[in-house]
């Protein structure tokens, strides 16, 4: 292990990340999810060799942090003596309840490893980017629609049999909509996108592909592969309702009939919390977080505290879980675990520990809505306490985090934990802690207050919100009556 990555970089086992606190490695077990007695391990592993932190990523993958390039290597020895094989390549994700879920349209897995097995076969892991991923989602009742994707197959039941709508670039919501096809074709498609992706050099993305070339993938008729047509910018007139895009709207109901093929720019690979519902999804995406019924059993979800926890309170946990029965434990989407396996007695009993321990077992618990980096004093680029100004925040004012608006807290500009846009940011500098209203962390602070005092200047707009609010106006709403200058104004106050 001689390489590190950069930054924007996957940080595997073999090429752990630089950042503020150390070396930092980023976990996909290749079994989908892990025994109980593998995750003890792997928390006695981050103890003894990082700083004893463990995360679930907002796309469910594992991180532990504070390595250094000895213990880093100690690490991956570990692993691999647990008997952990952890997928490497293009990732290629499906739900968290992939194939357990008695209310999916369609086992998505199968269809994911035909997928990886023609990227390996096509070569094309070297040629893309390491943040170019591909979804397949089979429905039900953790469905992938909030997680960002260049390439996202969804199972849709027609006539009695299922097929898979393509889209590219994006979520559920705001992804551009392609083709319906059979599983045969939907694989085809899939690789022809990253094929052509690929030719545009790593640093591209799906969002990156010409109207022309989104046209060739719309009008796959299951017979040949579409032709990669140039690399040219479209022009206006290309751009246009009448292209074989919206077309899909005859085929998947509440799509607009002048869908254009133009990728959105934001979000891509944000981890966003929030996402909006489509046909599959009467409502909003349901948090991981609660019990869910199996085809055989059940599953308990419970949450990190902004995807965070010390490596001992996760061993406390899991050895708990194995004492109540749980077989496995999956990682899931919006920083979460599944504990599959537990009766229904004993997911109230681990619920109650888990409560005891600090971690989310509500899906409406304040914490779920905040976004916030480890910070300072953990990361040597924190310029605030992160943590504890988010634990202020959610304990003062729950009703100001409703399901409208993400708060993210970053000790830096650089914006590790939510690289999307939210309501309100705070993020450290060198003047304190800087209020960015509707934006990222590296946006301009509009205005400033003491890093210490951070929290007490949310609670001004938080309490402005309680004085203002309409009767069912949600805080995004209010937020955006108030306006920018006005919710900075209130942030500043004495």
């Amino acid at each position: 292990m001689n390489a590190l990555s950069r930054r924007g970089a996957c940080p595997a086992l073999s090429a752990p990340m630089q950042t503020g606190d150390g070396l930092l490695v980023r976990l996909n077990p290749v079994a989908g999810g892990l025994s109980p007695k593998s995750l003890v391990g792997l928390g006695d592993s981050a103890s003894r060799h990082g700083n004893g932190i463990m995360e679930v990523t907002a796309r469910g993958s594992l991180q532990i942090r504070g390595l250094t390039p000895a213990s880093a290597r100690l690490l991956a020895m570990e692993v691999d003596a647990l008997g952990i094989a952890v997928r490497t390549g293009v990732p290629v994700e499906t739900g968290p309840l992939a194939g357990l879920d008695p209310q999916e349209i369609a086992d998505p897995r199968p269809l994911a490893e035909r997928i990886r097995a023609a990227i390996a076969e096509a070569g094309l892991a070297h040629r893309l980017g390491p943040k170019v991923s591909v979804i397949v989602d089979g429905g039900g009742q953790l469905a992938m629609d909030v997680v960002t994707a260049d390439v996202r197959l969804a199972a849709v039941r027609t006539d009695a049999r299922v097929r898979w709508l393509v889209a590219v670039a994006g979520d559920s919501e705001n992804a551009v909509s392609l083709v319906m096809v059979e599983e045969d074709a939907a694989c085809d498609i899939a690789v022809a996108i990253l094929r052509m992706v690929a030719e545009q050099g790593r640093e591209a993305h799906a969002r990156d592909l010409t109207a022309r070339q989104l046209t060739s993938l719309a009008s796959w008729r299951s017979t040949a592969p579409p032709s990669v047509l140039p690399d040219i910018s479209p022009t206006r007139g290309e751009i246009a309702p009448s292209s074989p895009v919206s077309p899909m709207s005859k085929v998947v109901e509440k799509e607009p009939a002048a869908k254009l093929p133009i990728s959105p720019q934001e979000g891509e690979m944000s981890g966003r919390t929030e996402g909006g519902a489509v046909e599959r999804l009467p409502v909003a995406a349901r948090f991981p977080i609660g019990v869910f019924d199996l085809t055989a059993g059940t599953a308990l979800g419970i949450g990190l505290p902004f995807g965070s926890m010390p490596a001992q309170k996760l061993i406390g946990l899991t050895q708990h879980a194995l004492t109540l029965g749980a077989a496995e434990i999956r990682l899931a989407p919006r920083r979460a675990l599944l504990f599959i396996g537990l009766s229904p007695t004993a997911c109230h009993a681990l619920q109650k520990a888990a409560a005891t321990l600090g971690f989310v077992i509500d899906a409406a618990d304040p914490r779920t809505k905040i976004a916030a980096c480890p910070g300072a004093p953990a990361c040597a680029s924190g310029r605030i306490a992160t943590r504890d100004i988010a634990e202020t925040i959610a304990a003062e004012n729950r009703d100001l985090l409703d399901a409208s608006v993400t708060l993210h807290i970053s000790g830096c500009a650089k914006g590790c934990a939510h690289p999307g846009r939210a309501a309100l940011t705070l993020v450290g500098g060198d003047n304190g802690a800087g209020l960015v209203v509707d934006g990222t962390a590296k946006a301009l602070p509009a205005g400033y207050r003491p890093g210490y005092d951070a929290a007490r200047g949310v609670g001004r707009i938080a309490a402005a919100i309680r004085e203002t609010r309409f009767r069912g106006e949600t805080t995004a709403a209010c937020l955006t009556r108030l306006g920018a200058a006005g919710v900075t104004e209130l942030y500043r106050q004495e």
